[in-house]
């Protein structure tokens, strides 16, 4: 590689240039081996986390692919930022075990002579970060709230999944079907055909203290007139009361219908952390000033990580590997941690926002200039 450049050049500068070009593709491997790594994990966390939620019957089973996405949305800017922190620290402590920032040092060149490629690679993540985290994560958090709002306004009939037994929003009835014709399932849980047409359903209700079951072998969805939704149950059996008394009775049915509750469709509670960044400076109240400071902070900090790892990464060959790591760790986890105690002073009014969003950082920026020399 030294012959490929310039004669001309001095042999600081091709030394320089050909560690800088070999220390962008290192970046870019490690970064993506690392992306992979924290997005299945944060995936594998909130999946099991929703699909809890839709094993105890507060979230709909198929809401959580949605669901899912918006949460990876919404984590992409801290998986993001801490990627780029351990890039850039794993690949340089790599350099300090194989001895090659011996060549680097031998050659004259500072330890700040690898700012301009670590910023060079970090400029378009932290960009990404901004982005991320001032506009598509609070997009994500609103839309993944008004999807909720609107899984659980669903009538009772648009909640009921073949196979599985659901319960009213009253809590007082059980839905069952069986099977739905044609297994097409359209985005109210009803079969797509005309008819809607479901096969084996079962209900059980209280309706003033008797219990009753029903049912039948086929039916389907109606909407009357009025605007009231029904599901019709068609060649079917009722039992009403209870097995053994002289009140139990036993009726059969070619057509039966059931008053299904529609559910008002509510707005969606907005938070600090679902409002727009321009709906949080034209409204500058404490809670949302702190959102405000911890969107800043995100991409601030990702570039005052990328930084630091430049002196955190020393490691010496002849002792222990892990000891950069575990101040690294524990820096990362500081720095974190004073952002969040800063947003929320910010957030109960006892620390001023245009102090808060700088503080913080400043002190991390002296720290890395200390580092440095």
């Amino acid at each position: 590689q030294l012959f490929s450049l310039s004669p001309n050049l001095p042999p600081k500068v091709k030394v320089k240039m050909i560690f800088q070009r070999a220390a962008l593709r290192e970046f870019a491997s490690t970064a993506i081996a690392i992306f992979v790594a924290l997005f299945a994990i944060m995936l594998t966390t909130q999946l099991i986390r929703l699909l809890g939620q839709a094993a105890g019957g507060s979230l709909a089973s198929d809401a959580v692919v949605a669901l899912l996405g918006f949460s990876a949305l919404n984590y992409l800017p801290v998986q993001l930022s801490l990627t780029l922190f351990i890039t850039v620290l794993l690949s340089l402590s790599r350099s300090y075990r194989d001895s090659e920032m011996v060549v680097w040092f031998t050659c004259g060149l500072p330890l700040t002579a690898w700012v301009r490629p670590v910023l060079t690679f970090a400029a378009p993540m932290v960009a990404t970060i901004s982005v991320l985290a001032l506009f598509l994560s609070p997009w994500a958090l609103s839309k993944s709230a008004e999807y909720r709002q609107k899984i659980a306004s669903r009538d009772d009939v648009s909640r009921v999944a073949p196979g599985s037994f659901k319960e009213s929003s009253s809590a007082d009835r059980v839905f069952f079907v069986e099977e739905v014709a044609g297994n097409e399932i359209g985005d109210q849980g009803i079969s797509r055909e005309s008819a809607g047409r479901v096969r084996n359903i079962f209900i059980s209700s209280v309706q003033h203290g008797r219990l009753g079951v029903m049912a039948a072998a086929q039916g389907h969805q109606e909407v009357f007139p009025n605007g009231d939704h029904f599901l019709v149950m068609e060649n079917g059996r009722r039992y009403e009361g209870t097995p053994g008394q002289s009140d139990y009775r036993v009726m059969q049915f070619e057509r039966y219908a059931v008053r299904v509750e529609s559910r008002e469709a509510r707005g969606i509670v907005m938070t600090p952390k679902n409002l727009t960044v321009l709906q949080l400076a034209t409204n500058p109240t404490a809670p949302n000033l702190g959102e405000l400071l911890w969107r800043l902070g995100i991409p601030l900090a990702a570039l005052n990580l990328a930084l630091l790892a430049i002196p955190l990464s020393f490691v010496n060959p002849r002792a222990g590997r892990t000891n950069n790591l575990i101040f690294a760790v524990l820096t990362y986890m500081i720095y974190s941690n004073l952002i969040s105690v800063s947003q929320a002073w910010v957030a109960q009014g006892r620390l001023d926002f245009w102090i808060g969003v700088w503080l913080v950082h400043v002190v991390m920026f002296v720290l890395l200039l200390l580092l440095h020399k």
